[in-house]
């Protein structure tokens, strides 16, 4: 399974090929918590199921990330948030957590995408 970006006006490109979903209530509470580094191509999927206010924080989270929130793949936020102290929220269906600079490029109105092809 790999992470798929695809700009509005530009060709697809592949954010990550070591995705892993947070697909537990325990495993979306803790999220990266307590990593101090993330490898390159990494991503962790919180997918909710439906809209509403989706919130991040970054405490006990040791590295920064950049976090790109989705609405029916579409991206609605795009933010790189500082160790221990960052924060974000948006309304969206779906978040994803990359290491810091790996969302580089991507913008509100691409899409994002998981490919299990």
């Amino acid at each position: 399974m790999r992470l798929v970006h695809e700009p509005a006006d530009g060709d697809p490109r592949t954010l990550a090929t070591d995705v892993e979903r947070a697909d537990s209530l325990l495993k979306k509470v803790k999220g990266l918590m307590g990593k101090s580094s993330l490898p390159d191509g990494y991503a962790l999927v919180f997918e909710f199921g439906r809209t509403g206010y989706r919130d991040v924080h970054m405490l006990f989270v040791r590295t920064p990330l950049d976090v790109v929130w989705l609405r029916d793949d579409e991206v609605v936020q795009v933010k790189t948030l500082a160790p221990w102290r960052g924060t974000g929220v948006a309304k969206a269906d779906c978040f994803v957590e990359l290491p810091g600079g790996a969302a580089d490029g991507v913008e509100p109105g691409d899409r994002v995408f998981l490919d299990d092809g």
